[in-house]
């Protein structure tokens, strides 16, 4: 077993303020640079980092000293150009192939020394894996699970290495978890997958379906009715993704499951009986994000750049979603949704760097916009009166909503040495306390394209 140091380059970075953080230097010609994809704003291992070898336009988040050109600061057109460390990549000793359910490819790694003196906030530990990239996360209760490249999904309990299953192929872009524990996975070729634990051996999972269902799908495949025309003129049955599986998100109150796809589509499913019951042309170009709200919206996010909110409504006998609104159309892709139910506030994170939001009054209206990160945010998650943004730039901001509606920047977590590609978080238990009120704790977690998995303590009066 190999141990990486959570030492880095950048640790005494990681406790700056908000202000000395933006505040930072831009960095010379011929460094690394992250780029978005511009069609399905995805990101691959092998195109993920880029060269600039040309003279760039410094960050408008940057300051610029008198011999850097003076730029408009523009919050839309924001370019960031990270610190070109020797760091090099972590590589394991154990190099033997070996299959996920006898040996994890995964290796956790305790807290850092450097928080020893504030166990309330900061990194818990990482969770290394020897090769791939971490694309999605969920949590439940003490599970935690993850997805990466190599069709593997783990399973995590306290941190300790508890399952895993594998599907026969595409990588694992989004998870979801049902109230009845059942897991959702939605995949690369196309295809969501349906696993359940094992009641007898809960260490155990196991495949019980997918979606759409082998019934449904030879039902429908009869009728030419249900076929769309796709690109290079073929047909498809309609009630299947024929494009990447890009989010999933569940409304357990109404029994649904929503998915988005490079295919420009949102589907709904009916989780009692795993029913296609719409599929929705919901965008011009990739649904990047999509997200359960309140009062029975659902948003979606694309890379053409609009956030679309879609309502179910009673029409004849069935009830079908219909748009009601379009929030927000802009040049850059949509990339992150996180939804603030108790607040009834929605959040959506774009590839120029910025997070809009907006709050139910009478009305749906815009609160404002916040800038944290120099790059795309690639994942937003909600935890209570905290917003965590993740971002290409290797960093996640942790905001607090105040009574006001602003939001204050109370941390920025610099571990990661790759964009930061999801988020989760879960409240942690509180300790005996004899009763008094405290502030809330959550447990974050974080995956990257880094190959690691990382486990963070925060508060909401983190600083």
């Amino acid at each position: 077993m190999a141990i990486q140091d959570n030492r880095s380059h950048n640790d005494h970075y990681r406790r700056l303020t908000f202000a000395s953080f933006l505040k930072s230097n831009s960095l010379d010609a011929g460094e690394e640079a992250y780029h978005t994809d511009g069609e399905h704003n995805h990101i691959d291992s092998k195109d993920a980092i880029s060269t600039n070898s040309d003279s760039q336009r410094p960050s408008n988040a940057s300051t610029s000293d008198s011999s850097s050109p003076i730029y408009p600061l523009s919050p839309w057109n924001q370019t960031y150009y990270p610190n070109n460390d020797n760091t090099t990549a972590f590589q394991s000793p154990l190099n033997q192939s070996c299959s996920p359910y006898h040996k994890s490819p995964w290796i956790y790694q305790t807290r850092n020394s450097d928080f020893e003196d504030d166990p309330d906030n900061g990194l818990v530990g990482t969770i290394v894996r020897q090769e791939g990239h971490v694309y999605s996360l969920a949590a439940s209760g003490d599970l935690l699970f993850t997805g990466s490249d190599s069709k593997n999904v783990r399973v995590w309990k306290d941190l300790k290495d508890f399952s895993g299953f594998k599907s026969t192929s595409g990588f694992v872009k989004a998870i979801v978890i049902t109230g009845d524990n059942r897991v959702f996975t939605g995949h690369q070729d196309g295809k969501i997958r349906v696993w359940r634990g094992s009641k007898r051996n809960p260490e155990r999972y196991s495949r019980v379906g997918s979606l759409p269902t082998l019934k449904e799908f030879l039902t429908k495949s009869v009728n030419p009715k249900n076929y769309v025309e796709t690109r290079r003129r073929k047909n498809k049955l309609k009630i299947r993704h024929f494009d990447a599986v890009s989010c999933l998100s569940v409304n357990d109150d109404l029994g649904l499951l929503y998915s988005g796809s490079w295919d420009k589509t949102l589907k709904v499913w009916r989780l009692s009986d795993s029913k296609c019951l719409e599929s929705i042309e919901a965008h011009d170009d990739a649904v990047n994000t999509v997200a359960a709200g309140f009062d029975d919206l659902v948003f979606t996010g694309s890379a053409d750049g609009t956030l679309k909110v879609w309502k179910r409504e009673l029409q004849g006998k069935e009830a079908k979603h219909v748009l009601v609104h379009v929030l927000m159309k802009q040049e850059s892709a949509v990339t992150a949704l996180a939804v603030n139910l108790n607040d009834a506030v929605v959040y959506c994170g774009s590839s120029d760097g910025s997070v809009n939001f907006w709050e139910r009054r009478k009305y749906l209206t815009h609160g404002g916009t916040i800038h944290g990160h120099r790059m795309a945010v690639l994942c937003l998650t909600s935890a209570g009166s905290l917003l965590l943004s993740g971002g290409a730039d290797k960093n996640i901001c942790v905001w607090r909503r105040n009574g006001d509606g602003s939001h204050t920047c109370l941390s920025v977590l610099m571990d990661h040495d790759g964009p930061v590609k999801c988020l989760t978080a879960v409240e942690e238990a509180d300790d005996d306390n004899g009763g008094e009120k405290t502030d809330q704790r959550w447990i974050v977690y974080s995956g990257s394209l880094d190959k690691s998995v990382k486990v963070w303590r925060v508060t909401d009066y983190a600083s």
